[in-house]
């Protein structure tokens, strides 16, 4: 005859302090659990609420004395950020402290860009004066000593024109500057090294490409956005849209495919082979978009529009899955993301520069192991149940101020009249006499090669 016992040792069942988590035995055979589906059900409603009522990104507001007009971040230090404002102030801050390690006074003009070296050592700045100026970055002392308030340029390299944006090569000592022309500069030459032109208009944006140093690729006020490879001296193609475009991004990960922020309230992600139809369209903006910035994972990007919200949308999707404001943030004209993907900062016109999570929920400092388990757990409800109505309302739902609120909603009211005027044009016309744009090629007017 067999006899089945339960044998326990008493040593791992009773607990050597009263703070111990008592330990719990549990039959996981499916048919002891018929009610398995409605309590994940309940357990992911209750995370998704907990999601909510925990989400509070606003963590810190670094004070300047005039409108903030570009952020750049040090690829090599995590708590290093450089913003330059519309006085002529540049500042290097230390972000854990909150404190201004350095303060790089020089410029007349405002500062319309800077970058930093891929070592992380220097940065280069420019602005409306017609000059280009290049700094030492220090680095943070994590004790707290003592800091130099005031700082100096190294090297000044002087244009014939006003600059409107800068970015700094990924390998050489090189830097690119956009204003009337594209010109590419060396750190030991006081002139130009490389000009490139194409068309008249002026250049709002350069950025090379991280994957491929020798690439970049513009965005001008002539509605056009075009490549260049430093080798070949000669621009490589362009594409002319229909509205200007005010910045543009390169994912990181995904050598061929960029970003650009867009006038008419749109982002457009493209493949630089495949120039005639955009990837992917973003929007939920109701103004202009004025910068965004790519996440080291290159899995999702960061936008600041003139409408003066903040948006985090993934590479791939249409709509936004976060938005930041406050009441006092006014139109955003610079975003960037934390080396570690873990922050978002936000320049705005109102003389602040603002720290943001980029998970709203996702909470700050060392979590204990079954904080992190209970996380994870969370999360995997979320995912499983995403799809079902009532979970998706309360993760999508997000309060909006109400002038961004009313836009939106007229948006629809347009672009849903737009539509149904569409269909009755084609419902009243010969068969194959209306030709439907898709929207993805919509905006595009031309592709120049």
């Amino acid at each position: 005859m067999k006899v089945k016992t339960i044998n326990r040792s008493e040593e791992e069942c009773t607990r050597s302090r009263a703070q111990d988590v008592q330990k719990v035995h549990r039959n996981l055979d499916p048919a002891l659990h018929p009610f398995e589906k409605a309590k994940e059900y309940t357990r992911a409603l209750n995370a998704a609420k907990m999601d909510r009522v925990f989400a509070k990104p606003f963590i810190a507001a670094l004070t300047h004395d005039d409108g903030i007009t570009c952020l750049a971040r040090n690829p090599r230090r995590l708590n290093c950020l450089l913003s330059g404002s519309a006085d002529g102030d540049i500042r290097l801050w230390d972000v854990p402290a909150r404190r201004c390690l350095r303060r790089m006074t020089g410029h007349t003009g405002a500062v319309k860009g800077v970058s930093v070296t891929s070592d992380g050592e220097a940065a280069v700045s420019c602005s409306t004066d017609c000059t280009v100026k290049l700094w030492k970055v220090p680095f943070a002392p994590f004790d707290g000593g003592p800091i130099q308030e005031e700082g100096e340029a190294v090297l000044e390299f002087s244009g014939k024109h006003a600059f409107r944006c800068i970015d700094h090569h990924w390998e050489r000592a090189q830097f690119a500057t956009a204003g009337a022309a594209v010109e590419v500069w060396d750190h030991e030459r006081a002139e130009p090294v490389q000009t490139f032109t194409w068309g008249s208009d002026t250049i709002t944006s350069v950025r090379f490409n991280p994957a491929e140093p020798d690439v970049f690729a513009t965005a001008g006020s002539d509605r056009g956005i075009a490549l260049y490879d430093l080798r070949s001296n000669t621009p490589l193609r362009k594409l002319v849209m229909q509205t200007r475009c005010n910045a543009i991004a390169w994912n990181p990960m995904e050598a061929f495919n960029f970003t650009v922020a867009n006038e008419d309230c749109n982002l457009y992600t493209y493949d630089m082979r495949r120039l005639a139809s955009a990837s992917c369209v973003h929007q939920d903006f109701v103004s202009a978009v004025m910068d965004l910035d790519y996440s080291p994972t290159g899995r999702e990007f960061v936008a600041g529009s003139y409408d003066r919200t903040v948006r985090i949308f993934p590479f791939n999707g249409g709509h936004s899955r976060e938005v930041y404001h406050t009441k006092r943030m006014q139109r955003v004209f610079a975003v960037r993301f934390s080396g570690d993907a873990s922050y978002v900062f936000s320049g705005s016109d109102d003389m602040n520069v603002r720290v943001w999570k980029a998970n709203a929920s996702e909470q700050l400092g060392t979590l204990l192991p079954r904080e992190r388990k209970k996380q994870q757990y969370n999360n995997a409800l979320l995912e499983r149940h995403k799809h079902l109505p009532e979970v998706a309302r309360i993760v999508r739902h997000r309060h909006l101020p109400a002038p961004v609120y009313k836009a939106a909603k007229l948006r629809r009211v347009q672009q849903d009249s737009e539509r149904r005027k569409t269909q009755h044009r084609i419902a009243h016309s010969a068969p194959g006499s209306v030709k439907i744009k898709a929207a993805r090629k919509k905006k595009v007017v031309a592709e120049v090669e």
